[in-house]
C-alpha cells in the first residue's frame, strides 16, 4: 500500500518510528512533512495535504499525528471520504478498518511512546475492511452524513 505520512511539529519526534514501520513492512511512504520540528505547523494544514492524497487517490491510507492526535483527527473527518480515528489502542486500530473502513490513522505525539505507536501502525496496516453486509450499511449511512 502507498500510505501517506503527515505530521506537525508536535508530531515530529514520532514521526522517524512510524516512518521505520511502515517501510519495514514494505509499504510506499509518502511523506508530507512536516520536515523541521522548528517551525510551527498547524495540525488541519497537515490534514488537509494527507486527506488530498487520499481524496486523489496518490495514497491509499494516512497515519497523521498531531500533539494529542484529536485535532488532525477532527480536520480530517472535515474532508469527504476520510475517515479518521486516533487511536491509542491495538484493538481500536485494527477494528476501525475492520468495521469502519477506517483510512487515517491519528495518533498523539505527545501521547504515544515509540513502542506502542509500532503496535498501532502495525495493527492498522494489517487490517483491511471485512465487506460484511452489516458494515457496509453503516459506512453507507456515514457516507451520506457527509453528503448533507
Amino acid at each position: 500500500m502507498r500510505i501517506a505520512i503527515a505530521c506537525d511539529h508536535a508530531g515530529f519526534a514520532l514521526k522517524p518510528t512510524i516512518a521505520k514501520v511502515v517501510a519495514d513492512l514494505g509499504h510506499e511512504i509518502i511523506n508530507l512533512g512536516t520536515d523541521n520540528p522548528d517551525v510551527p505547523v498547524d495540525y488541519p494544514d497537515m490534514a488537509e495535504v494527507l486527506g488530498k492524497a487520499i481524496q486523489s487517490e496518490e495514497a491509499d491510507r494516512g497515519i497523521l499525528i498531531c500533539g494529542s492526535g484529536v485535532g488532525g483527527a477532527i480536520a480530517a473527518n472535515k474532508m469527504n471520504g476520510i475517515r479518521a480515528s486516533v487511536c491509542h489502542d491495538s484493538y481500536s486500530a485494527a477494528q476501525g478498518v475492520d468495521h469502519d473502513d477506517m483510512n487515517v490513522l491519528c495518533l498523539g505525539g505527545r501521547i504515544v511512546g515509540s513502542a506502542l505507536a509500532t503496535e498501532l501502525v502495525k495493527a492498522f496496516l494489517f487490517a483491511s475492511f471485512s465487506g460484511e453486509d452489516r458494515h457496509v450499511r453503516r459506512l453507507n449511512k456515514v457516507k451520506a452524513l457527509e453528503q448533507q
